[in-house]
């Protein structure tokens, strides 16, 4: 079982929450929640609606759109970070290749977290803004 400091580790690493201080980063690492879970398991199906967020402790992962196979995930890797913010459908399916231990967060239990904290909200909005800005020159 993880520590809170190295689940805080963990996250401060995923790029949604870079902006992020470590006070933000605890109140986040205090929703996660460690599962172990064997290989073939299927973590998102794409086109299924969006509802947690994952991190890769242990293990590897196969991440297929439209069929075809388009990453292999492994240690540090993260995915469906957005389903924190967004309510939309998964846009790709991703079945573990190994067994795994995941850090998961809920959007269930993410969302209250967000409108109790509107320096929570504005940091997130920062870090999307930057994924989505053109490279400056």
């Amino acid at each position: 079982m993880l520590r809170r400091d190295a689940k805080i580790e963990w996250l401060s690493k995923v790029p949604l929450f870079s902006e992020c201080s470590k006070r933000d980063l605890a109140a986040i690492a205090g929703l996660t929640h460690e599962v172990n879970l064997p290989e073939g398991h299927r973590l998102m199906r794409q086109g299924a609606q969006a509802y947690s967020f994952f991190m890769l402790l242990e293990g590897t992962a196969e991440v297929r759109r439209n069929n075809r196979k388009v990453a292999t995930l492994g240690p540090g890797d993260f995915l469906g970070e957005m389903a924190l913010i967004l309510r939309r459908p998964r846009t790709a399916t991703v079945t573990l290749t190994s067994p795994a231990r995941l850090l998961a967060v809920s959007a269930h239990n993410f969302r209250p977290l967000l409108t109790r904290s509107t320096q929570l909200q504005f940091k997130l909005l920062e870090a999307l803004a930057e994924r989505l800005a053109p490279p400056t020159m």
